[in-house]
C-alpha cells in the first residue's frame, strides 16, 4: 500500500504525495503552492514523478508548470478541463483505470464543483482523493454545476467502501460542523466529533483524513434520507 503525507499549503488547502516504496514513484494530489510542496519533498525525501490534478481552479494548478520544470514530472487531469490546466500531458474521465507504482487507479467523474471535476481512488490502500468535492463534514461550493450534480457526484462517492480514508482539498471542517450541527442538532456521534474537531483547530492540528464511515455518520449531504434532519428542515415527504 502507499505511503501518504499531508501538508498545508496557502491558507487552508491540503497538500498531498502519495508515495510508493517499491517503485520510488510519487505523486502530488494537485499543486496549490511551489514553496509549501518543496519543503515536503525536502522533508519527506520522495522526489514528483507524477501530479493527480482533479480540478482547474488557481489554488490546485498553481505550481504545476513550476514543479514540471523542476522535476521532469508528468501532469494527469480531467479530459473536461483539458484546455484550463496548465501543463497537462495525460486526461483521464470517468471510469479511467492507470497504474501508479504497483497499484491500480481509478477515476471518478465528479462534477458540480466544476464540471469536470475528477476524484482519485486507490482501491487497494482503500484511500481516495475528493479534493473539492466530498468535505469532512461539508462538500463543495457548486460553481459551474448544479445541486443535482454534486448530490450524484456525492452518493457516488458515498458507495465507496466504508473503511476507504478519504483526503479532501481544504480545511473546513470545523465551520462544516458548525452548519451540520443546525441541520442534524439531535446526533450524538455529529456532537461528539464536532467536539473532537473543535479540539484538534485549537491545537493547529488537522481534522482530515477522514472515511467514508464517519461521513455517512455525520455529514449532512450524505444524510438527506434521514428522519431526524428531514424533521428539522421541515421537509420530511421531500426527495433526497
Amino acid at each position: 500500500t502507499v505511503q501518504i503525507d499531508q501538508f498545508m499549503c496557502r491558507s487552508d488547502n491540503f497538500g498531498v504525495l502519495v508515495h510508493d516504496a517499491k517503485s520510488g514513484a510519487t505523486a502530488l494530489i494537485d499543486a496549490p503552492d511551489e514553496k509549501a510542496i518543496l519543503d515536503a519533498v525536502k522533508r519527506t525525501g520522495w522526489t514528483p514523478t507524477l501530479i493527480l490534478t482533479t480540478h482547474h481552479h488557481v489554488d490546485h494548478v498553481e505550481a504545476n508548470l513550476a514543479l514540471k520544470q523542476r522535476f521532469g514530472l508528468k501532469i494527469i487531469g480531467p479530459e473536461a478541463e483539458k484546455a484550463k490546466i496548465p501543463g497537462l500531458d495525460e486526461t483521464v474521465g470517468d471510469g479511467s483505470v492507470f497504474q501508479f507504482g504497483g497499484e491500480e487507479v481509478k477515476v471518478f467523474s465528479t462534477p458540480g464543483h466544476t464540471l469536470g471535476h475528477v476524484s482519485y481512488y486507490f482501491p487497494a490502500s482503500k484511500v481516495a482523493f475528493t479534493a473539492d468535492t466530498l468535505f469532512a463534514l461539508g462538500c463543495g461550493r457548486v460553481f459551474e454545476g448544479t445541486p443535482a450534480m454534486m448530490y450524484a457526484s456525492l452518493q457516488k462517492l458515498a458507495a465507496l467502501p466504508a473503511d476507504t480514508t478519504i483526503y479532501c482539498g481544504h480545511e473546513y471542517t470545523e465551520t462544516n460542523a458548525r452548519f451540520a450541527l443546525t441541520v442534524d442538532p439531535t446526533n450524538p456521534v455529529l456532537k461528539q466529533r464536532a467536539a473532537r474537531i473543535a479540539a484538534l483547530r485549537a491545537d493547529g492540528k488537522p481534522t482530515l483524513p477522514t472515511t467514508i464511515a464517519e461521513e455517512l455518520a455525520t455529514n449532512p449531504y450524505l444524510r438527506a434520507h434521514d428522519p431526524a434532519i428531514r424533521r428539522t428542515l421541515g421537509m420530511e415527504s421531500a426527495s433526497d
